[in-house]
């Protein structure tokens, strides 16, 4: 395709099998949020997509919304997010001027017509490269490390419960994790858990040894989103999740859907989309 879309915040330059995201300051957004910021550029994938969306708002200052639903399964990023993150810093959302609503449209028709007979189906594998994560998160109650193998935690004096500092710093190698639970810093109870294999850990994340606590200034969006994804990309690396079993057309597609949404696989604003494409495509 070889096209350019510059919105407010990034410009998307649209590819033969793929659209390159370049975060960057405007003149209406002389700020972009720090996770933008850290995640600089991000190249997605076509087969990483599920459908596209365009939105034209009104008011003062009228603008078009285009976004990109993330497939199901393909970034690891939006996986760890699982939904939590505000619509203001969502990767996928380019605000442009009302004017350019055209331009748009007909951006987000290229881009569907690109898509596979497979786009809303869950991914077997991770699509989308993982964001280079620092290596060390310092939360409020530990610095944890990610060395590709394992997981560290070094209980910090002042921070940390009197069971974690009791039991001392802990080490989890992936072979003894299932996944990664991220809690958006940004609300009430943000941490980091690690799901271990053969054990349930304390549901409080202050007493948890595999769990790292966020707080002011501890564990922000931007640093800690990126560790999570990491984490939870090497552990599909070794292990691949196996892709949810393919629906049958008609109410059986409806259906999955619906599933997938209460499974928590898709957001309110993914599966309102796919549940409108599914419908008319049935018409």
């Amino acid at each position: 395709m070889g096209d350019v879309l510059a919105g407010n915040h990034a410009v998307w330059e649209f590819d033969s099998d793929s659209v390159l995201i370049r975060f960057a300051r405007g003149i209406r957004t002389p700020r972009l949020p720090r996770l933008w910021h850290a995640l600089g550029s991000r190249r997605i994938p076509l087969e990483a997509v599920s459908a596209v969306t365009v939105t034209v708002t009104g008011g003062k200052r009228d603008t078009v919304v285009l976004r990109a639903v993330p497939r199901p399964g393909a970034d690891p990023l939006m996986e760890a997010a699982a939904g939590q993150l505000k619509e203001a810093c969502d990767p996928y959302r380019l605000v442009l001027p009302g004017d350019r609503a055209p331009a748009a449209a007909a951006f987000a028709e290229e881009l569907r017509s690109r898509l596979g007979p497979d786009a809303a189906e869950p991914s077997a594998r991770f699509l989308v490269d993982v964001p280079q994560p620092p290596l060390h998160l310092k939360a409020y109650d530990a610095r944890v490390g990610f060395d590709g193998s394992a997981v560290t935690f070094q209980w910090s004096r002042t921070g940390a419960s009197t069971s974690k500092w009791k039991a001392g710093d802990q080490r989890f190698p992936l072979a003894a994790l299932t996944g990664v639970e991220w809690c958006s810093p940004e609300g009430p109870g943000g941490h980091l858990r690690l799901l271990q294999r053969d054990t349930t850990g304390d549901p409080r994340p202050d007493h948890d040894l595999a769990a790292a606590v966020f707080g002011t200034g501890y564990g922000a969006v931007h640093e800690s989103l990126p560790f999570a994804a990491a984490v939870l990309a090497a552990l599909r690396a070794r292990t691949p999740v196996a892709a949810v079993p393919r629906a049958r057309s008609g109410d059986d597609r409806l259906r999955h859907l619906s599933e997938l949404h209460t499974a928590g696989l898709l957001t309110d604003a993914e599966y309102a989309a796919l549940r409108d494409r599914f419908a008319a495509e049935s018409l």
